[in-house]
């Protein structure tokens, strides 16, 4: 399936940037929108974006977590009312929309990777406005697919592995959390998965794109270092060292058997995709 024509919303942020490129290369006519070009609130102003295009992919997104503890009225305006304009807007257009969710639907309280049917129960305001907008998109298109991820990273913005790549070459030794365990997951994968469920027409539901493992934050962290050609110490610490406003999942894992089942395959293990990432990451 060549020769779409995609709308990526939220073009500019680091995932939006990957899906541009991946949709490109696999050979759409792909155009992007970003805050400045296009308010998701505006139902108007979304219909005439979407108008024309076969597939929509939502990458826009209220994500600062914290901040929406106080501000949850406004996360849920792009969260989930812009999630609605998208959806139904698509719909209208008879185009295909891909609605990019996350791990904090769920609690985090699991000792087993979280099946896409799981019970969601969010514990945050973030968590909330996007279980809203899982629900306002399938609502408003069924044959929407949702896709949950987490713990991205990518080139086209600020991160975890660069950001602990840059202490540890200005610190003596670091504190990473240890008792947040999830998987990390290059945006250049979760672009290529997106593409490849479009292209194989899979039903409209919830899949979950992460890379497969799992690690804490700080396995992670000194995978980050070693890639970077330091030996800075990286000490492990727990949540409680870090008073943040919105509580952080526990256990981010999440299965990936729908995609099986419908003859997709998963993003490989993340540390394998971590070796090819960091190079392009890190620069």
């Amino acid at each position: 399936m060549t020769g779409e024509s995609w709308l990526v919303v939220g073009a500019a942020g680091m995932l939006g940037q990957d899906v541009v490129a991946a949709a490109g290369a696999a050979g759409h006519r792909v155009s992007g929108t970003g805050r400045d070009t296009l308010d998701v609130t505006d139902a108007a102003a979304v219909r005439a974006a979407v108008d024309g295009h076969d597939v929509v992919v939502n990458c826009a997104a209220w994500t600062a977590v914290d901040d929406a503890e106080a501000r949850e009225a406004e996360a849920f305006a792009v969260n989930a009312t812009g999630a609605a304009h998208l959806a139904r807007a698509a719909a209208a257009a008879g185009a295909r929309l891909v609605h990019v969710s996350t791990d904090y639907v769920f609690d985090g309280a699991a000792t087993r990777p979280y099946a896409e049917d799981a019970p969601v129960a969010p514990r945050s305001a973030y968590g909330r406005t996007k279980v809203a907008g899982e629900w306002a998109v399938r609502a408003e298109a069924p044959e929407t697919l949702v896709v949950r991820t987490a713990w991205l990273y990518g080139a086209g913005g600020r991160c975890f592995p660069r950001t602990i790549a840059r202490a540890a070459a200005e610190r003596d030794r670091l504190s990473v959390v240890d008792d947040q365990t999830g998987q990390p997951t290059w945006t250049a994968d979760l672009a290529d998965l997106i593409v490849r469920l479009v292209a194989a027409r899979v039903p409209g539901g919830v899949y979950h794109g992460t890379s497969e493992g799992a690690v804490t934050w700080h396995g992670f962290a000194r995978e980050v270092v070693t890639a970077a050609g330091l030996e800075t110490p990286v000490d492990p610490t727990t949540s409680a060292a870090y008073r943040l406003p919105a509580p952080r999942p526990a256990y981010s894992v999440l299965g990936h058997d729908r995609l099986r089942a419908v003859g997709v395959e998963p993003i490989g293990d993340w540390a394998e995709r971590w070796r090819a990432a960091a190079p392009v990451v890190l620069g």
